[in-house]
């Protein structure tokens, strides 16, 4: 049995990779949606639902319709072989097990529904430019999704605007003093601000204007 502690969360650009599904369920309605964001996702399926055509008519994704369970290795392997990921995603085991050991033949990635595969797909959240991915490594995706909905209170969209903030100061302070020290303890003046966490929760402007004041006068301090 494949060891959970060898896990490492990683982030990968999927924008050139290719990610095959087999299967249409509600399993492969959650992959497809995920990835269709991010890649270029085929969905393998004797039919498909209306979520997929919309799917099809916004995103990066060909629907391709064959029963999979008919489908010989050959042409599953036609299929995935220029994949970066493959998600056996039927309601037959066997068959997710065969596409399975055929992936592995050409080296691929598997993200598998009745196991523990190459890669676990975790709960995810997103603020702007941070990305917060929370796993139990397959042993409980509602405790992920619990731990998700309770992180999402803390860190609410506020935390996207404070990084386009830092971003920006940062940027302005490598002109402006010259010591990495000094413009480290200037960014974390602004982290810290209360005044400028409360800006935000009125707009960005508000809390950009804030941290520019916050800024400018420790400039000013370490200039004298």
């Amino acid at each position: 049995m494949k060891d959970k502690n060898h896990f490492l969360p990683l982030l990968i650009d999927m924008s050139d990779k290719k990610v095959v599904i087999f299967g249409s369920g509600s399993v492969g309605e959650r992959k497809a949606n995920l990835f269709s964001e991010h890649a270029d996702v085929t969905v393998v399926s004797r039919g498909f639902s209306d979520f997929f055509f919309e799917l099809e008519r916004k995103s990066h994704i060909t629907l391709m319709e064959a029963d999979v369970g008919k489908l010989s290795d050959d042409d599953i392997n036609m299929i995935i072989e220029d994949a970066f990921l493959v998600i056996p995603a039927t309601n037959d085991r066997t068959i997710n097990e065969r596409i399975v050991q055929l992936s592995k033949g050409f080296g691929i990635l598997t993200n598998e529904v009745d196991a523990i595969g190459d890669v676990t797909v975790p709960a995810v959240i997103k603020r702007g430019d941070l990305t917060i991915s929370i796993s139990t490594t397959g042993s409980s995706p509602a405790f992920s999704r619990f731990t998700r909905q309770q992180v999402e209170k803390i860190i609410t969209p506020e935390f996207a605007d404070m990084i386009r903030i830092q971003d920006e100061m940062r940027t302005y302070l490598k002109n402006e003093v010259p010591d990495q020290k000094d413009r480290k303890e200037i960014l974390w003046d602004v982290l810290e601000s209360k005044e400028v966490w409360g800006g935000l929760e009125d707009s960005y402007e508000k809390g950009f204007k804030r941290a520019q004041g916050i800024v400018r006068k420790k400039i000013n301090e370490k200039v004298r």
